[in-house]
């Protein structure tokens, strides 16, 4: 189902909700599926309370159904398949097609009732966290209810109660059942006017969350504590994350909840921002300050918000060096500065595919044409208007224009940088600095100099009272 029959499907059966009998009404409401990994428009609400929906990077909101005043959706916990980028798909667990899950959108004060199917090998159950409901509903298996038996549907029913930007997850197995993927986002927008919370006009919310899935497999490792090798927003991995495109002069709130198991710096160009709320609730104004890296630790979520004054396309990603790649062997030694002259052909007699990487650093990497396994990503992809971006994983562009009309989320292109405004090459002299030719240490270079540029000058301490 394409984005625009998901759209009108959703629409058009909110609408017929309304004119059914009770009875109609009485079963469960169908599942919406959704298995695209484009990002979805944001959905407006056809009933309701009306409110300025999100976008969901790399998702979408699942539609529900009025009954009797009350908001109606339906999430069944099932195996997905997930495109991490174009060449790599994972077996996964999560919502409705997807992992993660459709965000969930309500307003405050909804009396909200979630049916929840289960359709997975094992029990499992929901936490919403961060909501202010009653003790049972809180989804802790044998602390707050009996655990949800595969091929059974429970309901959770609650009002929420406060605005602010949630998360939804399993608290059954959750070491696995979250290492599979299974969470999903929830934004409660305020019923009125609030002192705290800003009008925006482009309003954007993902999960970051993380896999270790070995080249060739579909499956990832669920016993993987912290060596990760695929880090993502909302389980895709740089160049499959879209960019986020606005119209200059917009004020854009971008909300990020972290369930991987370590904190993320998330980082944006070009731009400050201020730090709006958390996943309890908007933030006092006289606690903000302006930065350009906010920390997310495990199981917070951060919203942050700004004005889109700088046109351009500007980086956002998470500040972690190794989060900026994608599958990547953590055990490779470090090659830099050693002199492979000779070698390399010797090899390549036995080998006639090797190819020397890593002798000046990994740049190479991004425009290698190495032969990959079926089931990984290059480890640097995704290429700009100026050759090679060489990132990976945590990565997207936050794309400012001032011709972006309201509204529109549609991929304006890359920005057309006035002439005088970039970087260049400088084509002037260039004296060398004498620092260079100090650090001339190799035999042949200096003349008399018979020692290696690795060895370690020790000098033996002198004889006096201290001689250690």
């Amino acid at each position: 189902m394409d984005r625009r029959q998901f759209i009108s499907r959703a629409a058009v059966g909110a609408v017929a909700a309304a004119s059914v009998s009770k009875a109609a009404l009485a079963a469960l409401p169908e599942p919406v599926i959704q298995t695209s990994p484009d990002t979805a428009p944001p959905l407006m609400p056809p009933t309701g309370r009306p409110y300025n929906p999100v976008v969901t990077l790399n998702g979408w909101t699942a539609p529900w159904r009025m009954n009797n005043g009350v908001k109606e959706f339906h999430l069944v916990a099932e195996p997905v398949e997930r495109e991490i980028a174009p060449g790599m798909v994972a077996r996964l667990w999560g919502y409705n097609g997807q992992s993660p899950g459709p965000t969930i959108e309500v307003v405050e004060g909804d009396r909200v009732r979630l049916f929840v199917t289960n359709r997975l090998p094992e029990a499992t159950s929901i936490h919403w966290h961060g909501q202010r409901l009653p003790n049972g509903m809180d989804g802790v298996v044998g602390l707050n209810q009996r655990a949800i038996p595969v091929g059974k549907t429970y309901v959770y029913e609650f009002i929420a109660r406060r605005p602010g930007t949630f998360m939804y997850h399993p608290h059954a197995d959750e070491m696995v059942q979250m290492a599979m993927g299974m969470m999903g986002f929830w934004v409660t927008h305020p019923r009125t006017r609030n002192p705290l919370i800003n009008e925006v006009q482009r309003d954007f919310c993902f999960l970051l969350n993380a896999y270790d899935i070995d080249p060739g497999s579909l499956v990832p490792k669920i016993n993987t504590m912290l060596d990760f090798n695929l880090w993502t927003f909302n389980s895709r991995a740089f160049p499959g994350i879209d960019s986020m495109n606005v119209r200059l002069g917009d004020r854009v709130r971008i909300r990020v909840g972290n369930l991987t198991m370590t904190n993320h710096p998330i980082h944006l160009h070009g731009h400050e921002f201020e730090v709006t709320g958390t996943d309890g609730g908007p933030t006092p104004p006289a606690s903000r300050w302006p930065e350009v890296t906010t920390d997310i630790a495990v199981g917070q979520m951060r919203q942050i918000e700004f004005i889109a004054d700088e046109e351009g396309d500007w980086a956002f990603h998470c500040h972690k060096s190794h989060h900026t790649m994608n599958p990547m062997g953590h055990d490779v030694p470090t090659m830099i500065g050693i002199d492979h002259r000779g070698l390399v052909g010797r090899i390549q007699q036995l080998d006639p595919e090797y190819m020397l990487m890593g002798e000046r650093g990994m740049a190479d990497m991004k425009e290698m044409p190495m032969m990959l396994p079926e089931q990984t990503l290059a480890m640097m992809a995704g290429f700009g208007p100026h050759g090679p971006i060489g990132m990976g994983g945590m990565f997207t562009t936050f794309k400012v224009r001032r011709n972006q009309k309201p509204g529109d989320y549609a991929d304006p292109g890359w920005y057309a940088q006035p002439p005088g405004t970039q970087a260049f090459e400088w084509q002037g002299s260039l004296p060398e600095p004498a620092r260079f030719s100090a650090e001339r240490l190799n035999a042949g270079e200096v003349p008399g100099l018979r020692r290696s540029a690795l060895e370690m000058q020790v000098r033996k301490p002198g004889s006096g009272k201290h001689p250690h």
